[in-house]
């Protein structure tokens, strides 16, 4: 079955079929982008050289082996080198490399060409998830593995993940894009070096501590693209998809509308007072899909590495020296006074104050820890 699916996919990829249609492909998929319809062209002229060459190369092997063998009475003969040839055979690689190298130049720059954006989208990673920052309309959000995914992953979670849509490669909440647009990527991180890749797109960009990359992309066509993390950035690098939703314009129009709403309802709710029962029946979800990967679902933890959240003489000791924990992380834990908002962030010190088998009493009010995550320092860039 692998043979015929082997020669299957080499005859699509010959007649020009070999892309992301193809069940079996060898090749490179097209893209949704010009950029990566100017990388797939470049990609193909490239092989379609390289197969002629090595038509021509092997053609000749052959033919020299088959038809000068010695059984129809051939003598080998003794030549000395020929500076002519020597010099042929040096000058048509260079010529070919050089030829080459003009349409390739031709692509790089134009994958660098950042003029006349219409729009900017700052993308920060995170451990591990990525932060969507919209510079021209200041919505701003993260994007996590989607609770079901998150679900099956768990150790002994007892889920199929077959029967998961997309599992890993679903998220909370997708990054959207208009189409017809030029979109202005920056690339940073908080922690570790990230890789944010969504094949359609045409490129990849390293997201580095204190330095930004930037891309752009302009997608042509309305859709859903799925992506992940390439740079192996730490414990839960598998589980750091990319999707980015493209829509069309009055539609993405409607979006920043809801979005800009939902700004506005989170600000209302970081200055209300919340009950406790109320903190805690939020945290707990908040809980599940930012700690549970580590602590474990019943806050048992990992022995030798990850602590338990039951019983800790820090979760169950003072409030304060949990909650600046919380903010600034430590080790591996990664800073949540940055990830997560204030009502999530009240909410999830006060459920593992009083659940997980710990019943402390207390709670901490979102207000509290808006003016706590406020005096965090920014992040300093360097795009030199």
């Amino acid at each position: 079955m692998k043979t015929k699916q082997l020669f299957a996919s080499l005859l699509l990829m010959a007649y020009g079929l070999g892309t992301a249609q193809a069940d079996y492909t060898l090749n490179l998929m097209e893209g949704v982008t010009s950029i990566s319809k100017d990388v797939y062209g470049l990609h193909m002229l490239v092989l379609w050289v390289c197969v002629f060459i090595g038509i021509v190369v092997f053609g000749a092997m052959f033919y020299s082996i088959y038809f000068h063998r010695k059984s129809r009475g051939h003598q080998a003969l003794n030549f000395h080198e020929s500076t002519k040839v020597e010099i042929i055979w040096t000058i048509i690689p260079a010529v070919i490399l050089i030829l080459l190298a003009i349409p390739a130049t031709k692509v790089m720059l134009a994958m660098d060409d950042i003029r006349d954006s219409e729009m900017t989208v700052k993308v920060t990673g995170w451990q591990w998830k990525w932060e969507y920052e919209y510079l021209d309309s200041g919505i701003r959000f993260f994007s996590s593995l989607d609770e079901a995914s998150n679900k099956a992953r768990q150790l002994n979670s007892g889920i199929d993940p077959r029967t998961v849509p997309h599992y890993l490669l679903e998220v909370d909440k997708p990054l959207v894009v208009p189409i017809n647009t030029k979109i202005h990527f920056l690339f940073t991180a908080a922690d570790v070096i990230h890789s944010w890749w969504v094949p359609e797109l045409g490129w990849k960009k390293d997201t580095i501590p204190g330095f930004i990359n930037d891309a752009w992309t302009s997608v042509e066509k309305a859709g859903t693209y799925r992506g992940q993390c390439t740079e192996l950035c730490g414990k839960d690098h598998g589980f750091m998809p990319i999707v980015v939703i493209a829509m069309e314009k009055a539609d993405y129009e409607k979006w920043v509308i809801e979005q800009k709403g939902e700004v506005v309802a989170k600000a209302a709710a970081a200055e209300q007072d919340w009950t406790q029962e109320d903190l805690i029946a939020k945290g707990e979800k908040v809980y599940a899909n930012n700690c549970a990967s580590c602590h474990m679902a019943d806050g048992a933890g990992m022995a030798g590495t990850f602590p338990a959240i039951t019983a800790s003489a820090v979760v169950t000791g003072d409030l304060n020296a949990q909650v600046d924990l919380l903010l600034k992380g430590k080790g591996m834990m990664p800073a949540f006074g940055q990830m997560l908002d204030p009502v999530d962030f009240a909410a999830v010190t006060t459920f593992i104050r009083n659940g997980l088998g710990n019943a402390v009493g207390d709670s901490i009010q979102p207000a509290a820890v808006k003016t706590l995550q406020a005096a965090i320092p920014e992040i300093v860039y360097d795009d030199e």
